[in-house]
């Protein structure tokens, strides 16, 4: 008699349907602490955001308004003139000269000022054992004042001047021109002044884009067989795009605002050749008590920083791009 069989089949399991998982439970949590975040931080900016209204965008906004205004700055009445005050920049000779000027110093100035800092950053990022001492040698400039930068000069480039007299002790002393008095040698004391102050600055940036720089794209194109001006153009110019961006950006801004070292050093003068928009509004302003025309020729220099300012970063954008 055989045995019984006590295998026992095995069915197979049903498989159920495929059920989708759901979302995990910190993406929700995530977006409401980082929501939580946001309205904290902003309760902390609030008291420095009505600050800044009250310091800065109501006085601004307050003096776009009367730039539309015959506002002498000390009465309390003041009658609204349209667009008189605007017109009259563009159609007066002084104004227009001005204009020019501020045009002329801003590109000289960053012309000048990058490429002398271009210069100081690669010598001094050529492994000179110097190196240090040379950075706070140039930069030194940089932290003293613009009124007494000004002043300095001024005094070096007096008729009986320590520049006069280097140039008497050399035998140049009868070609020695009029450097404050004649409107041509005044333009360019205002823009060596402006550059031997902010080289320096521009040295700085310069010098951090130029060590940001691997060395190892520098000796492989050494390697390659360039030489150094190859090794320049084509590996470390490019790579100095942001650098150059900024310090573009900066010098620019810097020569359109310019009144302190003019007003210092000449005035405006000699019979307005250096006159800028700075000097020209603070003349009016406050010589002449016209604040609503001063104000109008702030708002139309505000204008021109503004579209330099944006055209220099679309370009920018567009080389690097």
């Amino acid at each position: 008699m055989s045995a019984p069989d006590t295998t026992v089949a095995t069915l197979p399991a049903s498989t159920p349907d495929t059920v989708a998982e759901p979302l995990p439970a910190s993406a929700p949590k995530r977006k409401f602490v980082a929501v939580g975040r946001s309205k904290t931080l902003l309760v902390f900016a609030i008291p420095a955001l009505v600050f800044y209204g009250f310091a800065v965008v109501a006085p601004s906004l307050r003096g776009a308004v009367l730039a539309f205004t015959n506002w002498d700055g000390l009465s309390q009445s003041y009658d609204f003139v349209g667009i008189d005050n605007f017109v009259r920049i563009f159609t007066t000779q002084s104004s227009l000269d001005a204009l020019k000027m501020t045009l002329i110093f801003a590109l000289a100035v960053t012309v000048l000022q990058n490429l002398i800092g271009l210069l100081l950053a690669l010598g001094v990022n050529s492994g000179l054992k110097s190196q240090n001492f040379l950075r706070v040698l140039f930069f030194a400039p940089v932290v003293i004042t613009p009124v007494v930068v000004a002043y300095l000069w001024k005094f070096l480039l007096a008729p009986d001047g320590a520049v006069n007299a280097l140039l008497g002790g050399v035998g140049l002393g009868e070609s020695a021109p009029s450097w404050l008095g004649d409107p041509f040698w005044a333009s360019v004391s205002v823009i060596g002044m402006i550059v031997w102050q902010h080289a320096g600055y521009s040295m700085v940036i310069y010098l951090a884009g130029l060590q940001s720089i691997p060395q190892e794209v520098n000796e492989a194109a050494a390697i390659d067989g360039a030489g150094a001006w190859q090794r320049f153009w084509y590996v470390t110019r490019p790579l100095l795009g942001p650098a150059l961006a900024i310090n573009i950006m900066l010098t620019i801004i810097g020569g359109l605002k310019m009144f302190t070292e003019v007003f210092v050093l000449t005035a405006g003068g000699p019979g307005g050749s250096t006159e800028t928009l700075s000097t020209l509004l603070y003349k009016s302003a406050f010589q002449f008590n016209e604040f609503g025309y001063g104000i109008s020729m702030a708002l139309v220099l505000a204008v021109v920083v503004a579209i330099f300012s944006v055209g220099q970063q679309r370009l920018s954008r567009k080389a690097n791009s």
